[in-house]
């Protein structure tokens, strides 16, 4: 990890590997904004704290998708 403006920087590898997704992946996420990059030259560079920011965002979705089925599930259990 390097170090900018006081916050680390991650090579796009390790933070796709950290994600748990590929790198093409996460160069998508990177273009589309959801994940704060700087270039280093031409090479991109991952905020640490985005690309936490962006794991906590994610799991929030993903349990607020977990808990709508949940919904969803009963409903259809007690129309049925």
């Amino acid at each position: 990890m390097a170090e900018e403006d006081g916050g680390e920087l991650v090579v796009p590898q390790a933070a796709a590997e950290l994600l748990n997704v590929s790198r093409p992946y996460l160069i998508g996420l990177l273009d589309a904004g959801e994940i704060e990059h700087r270039l280093v030259g031409r090479h991109r560079r991952v905020r640490a704290d985005s690309l936490l920011e962006y794991l906590r965002d994610d799991d929030r979705r993903c349990r607020e998708a977990a808990d709508e089925l949940a919904v969803l599930t009963q409903e259809m259990d007690q129309s049925g």
